[in-house]
C-alpha cells in the first residue's frame, strides 16, 4: 500500500492511499472510519481527480454518516448493557 496524501481537513482526517490497482479515501473521526475505493483506471487525472470528490457535499455527507455510526454504536452498547 502506498501513502499518496494527507488531505488537510479540521474535522476528518483524510488520507489518500494507492494499493492494488485502486485508490482508496479513507476518513476518520475519532474512534470511526469510512473507506472509498475507487480504480484507477476509471481515473483519466490520477490522484487529482479523487482530491475533487471532496468537495462540500461529499463532505457534509461524510460528517454526517459519522454521526449515525456513533449514534449506531452507542445504541447496541446501550441495548446490550455494555455502557
Amino acid at each position: 500500500m502506498r501513502h499518496v496524501a494527507d488531505i488537510p481537513h479540521p474535522d476528518i482526517k483524510i488520507t489518500l492511499l494507492a494499493w492494488n490497482g485502486k485508490y482508496l479515501l479513507k476518513l476518520e473521526q475519532g474512534m470511526l472510519e469510512q473507506t472509498y475505493k475507487v480504480s484507477e483506471l476509471d481515473l483519466i487525472g490520477g490522484d487529482a481527480e479523487m482530491r475533487q470528490l471532496l468537495d462540500e457535499t461529499f463532505l457534509a455527507s461524510a460528517t454526517q454518516r459519522f454521526q449515525d455510526m456513533r449514534a449506531d454504536l452507542h445504541a447496541a452498547l446501550e441495548r446490550h448493557d455494555l455502557l
